[in-house]
């Protein structure tokens, strides 16, 4: 993981290219202009400057991102090359959209890891869940990598990107340890053969408790990578819509959503202007239907001298 300042302005750049992408501004001259507005004491400037060097061969921000592996994660990549097909339907404005919100989690989670004391301790003001309760760092971790599996897994879903290649990417991102790499390139094998609910609580502290209840062996099962919550809601939405089982975790477990397109209401004129048209379409009407039946009378357009 880099450190907490990087995501931050990663993040701060994500979203003014979002805001001048709309604009229709190139992105070459975007990136020019921004490098300028970014921390020099960050590791950015440096990495947008051979992005720059790479787009003006390529032309391909994906590619100069998969150069830099070492700075950007490997979902980061995934997304921005997913948006530049040309027979995707994954905007690149959508894409700066959840990059935007993908830093905010990775800085939030350095955050915590920076506060961590000498003697283990997480800091005050990250110990606090907000169901309740008290974190641990490894509690915090168990939690910071969940709702990053989420949100990451929501964002392929929604989206329609594809299991296979978003797992991959998943499972080469930093954020997760060598349990959970291992766990997502099973899931990519499993996914689609095997509800998703099913696997998470496999996968979860909910499983492992009700086999030591029942008096089971836990030998071979596993990796718990998931708490009790988690895997409680995970079995309450077997067999739905997965949709459902996002929006159960984002509503009981404050994880955090994944951003959607932010639709333009263009047409919001286009009724009231039709119906004056109508409007004025039926007054002719009635002038030629009375003209038709010669009741047609000029002399109420008629005026006086004085009046005109």
């Amino acid at each position: 993981m880099l450190d907490h300042a990087e995501y931050v302005e990663q993040a701060y750049l994500f979203d003014l290219l979002r805001e001048r992408v709309a604009e229709g501004v190139p992105m070459q001259e975007l990136l020019g202009q921004l490098r300028h507005e970014l921390l020099a004491t960050t590791r950015l400037p440096m990495a947008i400057e051979y992005m720059l060097t790479e787009l003006r061969h390529s032309g391909l921000m994906g590619h100069a991102m998969s150069r830099l592996g070492h700075y950007f994660a490997s979902f980061q990549t995934f997304l921005i090359s997913e948006s530049e097909k040309e027979t995707g339907r994954f905007s690149i404005h959508l894409a700066l959209q959840v990059l935007q919100a993908d830093a905010k989690l990775r800085a939030d989670y350095t955050a915590r890891l920076e506060s961590i004391d000498e003697a283990g301790n997480l800091g005050e003001s990250f110990q606090s869940v907000p169901r309740g309760g008290r974190l641990t760092p490894e509690g915090m971790a168990q939690r910071a990598r969940s709702g990053s599996f989420f949100f990451q897994f929501e964002v392929l879903s929604r989206n329609r990107l594809g299991y296979d290649a978003g797992l991959t990417a998943m499972s080469n991102d930093p954020v997760y340890d060598t349990a959970w790499s291992k766990w997502l390139l099973d899931l990519r094998a499993n996914v689609g053969l095997v509800d998703l609910a099913d696997l998470l609580f496999l996968a979860s502290d909910e499983y492992r408790r009700r086999l030591i209840a029942e008096g089971l062996d836990i030998e071979g099962k596993g990796p718990f990578l998931f708490g009790e919550k988690e895997g409680r809601i995970a079995l309450a939405n077997r067999r739905k819509d997965p949709v459902y089982l996002f929006g159960a975790m984002q509503r009981h477990l404050d994880y955090p959503p994944v951003p959607r397109p932010i639709k333009i209401e263009k047409d919001r004129d286009t009724i009231p202007a039709l119906l004056r048209r109508i409007e004025r379409l039926e007054s002719r009407i009635k002038l030629m239907e009375q003209e038709q039946r010669q009741e047609f009378d000029l002399s109420k357009f008629y005026t006086k001298p004085d009046q005109a």
